[in-house]
């Protein structure tokens, strides 16, 4: 692992939610400082109210760009985005000041990602309630993240131990999702797949797409997106020299990929990968976003409005968002 440490942007998300606690948590953990340069794009009021809860000693250090932060255990360096009211804020309630505010930071997260003053960011969960309360017209972060920055694609990933797992489709209906599987479909996403690989150091990177009927449908006996759709795709890469395998069937799948047999896996619908990689491991399934200019990470949880406040919330998400975002920033940046 290289010696170099990635600036890392890490937005507190919904101020009335549990992202204020875990930004604590994750801020003050020493693991976080030796892989990255962790800063806070938030509220420092929210984050002294939330170290109050969490009974956390902590100093907060206000920086108006990243070349300000001291980047120290102990120190919480946090970059502000305007002056809220937030004494009217409420733990726990969908509100149109935390939907602003939550969108504000993400905003300036942007501004600095396209100004090339960070390598990636580390994101806490909103609420698309609050942020649709504030005029939002996208529904979540990665589509914010993808139209702010003009990007022509956001591809996601999960990142689970070994387990990369890339999504077809991510939020349809299950009957809309399964019409998604089109041979053309599954090429134009293996090959995005291949290319933020490439970009990341896998010179050839094996890519597993997963069936989606069981037992791959039997020669179209249970299913037949398998026959017209999938196994033509796979040939297709695979004369075109990508190393694709598949469709593997869905009940193996994973299992094969936890082994370490492939590079990635192309899931063919959102429940089919968040499934397999939750239930290895739920806190530390996290989400890439690729194809924008800077390295994304997530957590892959909500705002837990019904713990909010309570000093009960667990921080190893954003720990584990914040340090695979730095992983990939680095083999992004070769440095």
């Amino acid at each position: 692992m290289s010696n170099y440490r990635p600036v890392t942007a890490i937005t507190m998300g919904d101020p009335a939610g549990i992202g204020p606690e875990t930004v604590i948590g994750t801020m003050l953990s020493e693991e976080i400082h030796a892989v990255c340069k962790p800063f806070v794009i938030g509220s420092i009021a929210v984050l002294q109210r939330a170290a109050a809860i969490l009974k956390k000693d902590v100093s907060f250090h206000k920086i108006e760009v990243p070349e300000e932060a001291m980047y120290r255990p102990g120190t919480i360096d946090v970059m502000e985005t305007g002056a809220y009211d937030t004494d009217s804020l409420e733990w726990g309630k969908v509100q149109k000041l935390a939907g602003q505010m939550a969108y504000d930071f993400i905003i300036k997260s942007i501004e600095l990602g396209k100004n090339r003053k960070i390598d990636g960011v580390s994101t806490a969960p909103i609420n698309k309630q609050a942020i649709k309360l504030a005029g939002i017209k996208e529904p979540g972060h990665t589509e914010i993240y993808q139209n702010e920055t003009n990007s022509p694609y956001a591809l996601t990933m999960f990142s689970c131990h070994k387990l990369k797992v890339f999504f077809l489709s991510r939020h349809l209906s299950l009957v809309d999702a399964v019409h998604y599987v089109t041979k053309e479909h599954v090429v134009e996403y293996v090959h995005l797949i291949h290319k933020e690989l490439r970009s990341v150091g896998i010179q050839n990177p094996k890519i597993a797409v997963a069936g989606i009927n069981p037992h791959n449908g039997d020669n179209g006996l249970f299913g037949s997106e398998e026959v017209d759709e999938l196994f033509p795709a796979v040939e297709e890469l695979q004369k075109e020299g990508i190393d694709a395998i598949g469709p593997i069937p869905g009940d193996s799948v994973f299992m094969r990929g936890k082994k370490g047999e492939f590079d990635a896996i192309l899931s063919m619908y959102h429940d089919q990968g968040h499934i397999a990689c939750k239930t290895l491991d739920f806190d530390r399934s996290v989400t890439i976003t690729w194809g924008l200019p800077f390295i994304r990470g997530s957590v892959d949880h909500g705002t837990a409005f019904d713990i909010a406040g309570k000093g009960i919330a667990s921080c190893i998400s954003l720990i584990e968002s914040t340090k695979v975002c730095a992983e990939y920033a680095i083999r992004k940046h070769g440095k």
